[in-house]
């Protein structure tokens, strides 16, 4: 392969992750453009991949047309996910892109996809294969009262944190539950967050798992975390994928209580602090062209540990012309 295009999907503020694409590239000696799509002019992302295409918005028609266009203008090999709405109608139409083009979706199964969208459906896959994950209460529980504050309500296909809230009483249940659309009501769980950054081949084979503990988040993304080898949750969650078997950069959230390992939720693409384990050696984006050349990986911990990251906000200025000063 003489060249590796990946296009981004919903570029938007994923300055991190197009700058470790091109490192990676940069690193290896491919040939490479990082091409952003989005469907907006004043994405950051535009400003600092090499090149750029504009993509309608998920929800119109020609949505998944203008991807092949885009990968058969840019010579694509692959497309990369990078938001929650997106997931589903990519999974569909994966091997429909697939063959009207050269690029690979970077994409699970759809089975995979509808148990990671609907929180209720991730609920009862982890029950079912006993993995941790509290109890959520049913819609007879709710009206009868059976019920042990404090709680936990979100929506059932909710993303970036919007619309959850801990729940102290009966009369802040009924507020949030016209507020929330769908909700899903748990029990509140307390201990110490974790994002684990796994990263698989195409056959679903692990290549690293890396525990993040978020230390703090901003509008449900982290904004400073931490490394951490936990061997304990390495084990749990390398159990877990293999049973789910997705593939690609999967971003598991979860909680060490004092019942063990409890679950939050399963994001099968790239989560927002993803560059963190990238940067701490853990690089799915250099895995990701070393994929794309036929090499074969091997699973490996080959990242530093108790290291620290803090996020930040950046500016560019664009000028009358909409071009970078």
């Amino acid at each position: 392969m003489n060249e590796i295009n990946i296009l981004i999907l919903s570029a938007g503020r994923r300055v991190e992750l197009v700058q470790c694409f091109q490192k990676a590239a940069k690193k290896l000696n491919v040939k490479s453009n990082i091409v952003a799509g989005d469907c907006s002019n004043t994405a950051p992302a535009l400003y600092f991949a090499d090149r750029t295409y504009n993509l309608p918005r998920i929800f119109e028609p020609n949505y998944i047309g203008a991807i092949i266009d885009a990968c058969n203008q840019e010579n694509i090999s692959l497309v990369v996910p990078t938001i929650d709405t997106d997931l589903l109608l990519l999974a569909e139409n994966k091997s429909f892109i697939e063959e009207k083009t050269n690029a690979k979706v970077l994409i699970s199964d759809y089975k995979v996809i509808e148990i990671c969208r609907d929180k209720i459906n991730t609920q009862k896959y982890l029950e079912d294969n006993g993995f941790g994950i509290p109890k959520m209460y049913t819609d007879e529980e709710i009206r009868t009262g059976n019920l042990k504050f404090p709680l936990f309500i979100k929506p059932k296909s909710g993303s970036s944190s919007i619309n959850i809230f801990k729940v102290k009483n009966n009369n802040e249940l009924n507020i949030y539950k016209d507020i929330v659309n769908d909700p899903i009501i748990q029990d509140f769980m307390e201990g110490e967050e974790f994002t684990v950054d796994v990263f698989l081949d195409f056959d679903s084979n692990i290549i690293s798992i890396v525990p993040r503990l978020r230390i703090a988040t901003r509008s449900g993304e982290i904004s400073k975390g931490k490394i951490i080898r936990d061997r304990e949750i390495i084990d749990d969650v390398t159990k877990l994928m293999n049973v789910l078997k997705p593939i690609g950069h999967i971003t598991v959230q979860l909680m060490k209580t004092d019942k063990g390992i409890e679950y939050i939720e399963i994001n099968p693409r790239f989560g927002g602090g993803a560059p963190m384990s990238i940067m701490s050696g853990a690089d799915s984006s250099e895995n990701l062209f070393r994929l794309l050349m036929g090499e074969k990986l091997e699973y490996n911990e080959n990242y530093k540990d108790n290291l620290t990251f803090l996020r930040f906000d950046s500016s560019i200025c664009l000028d009358e012309n909409m071009e970078l000063l």
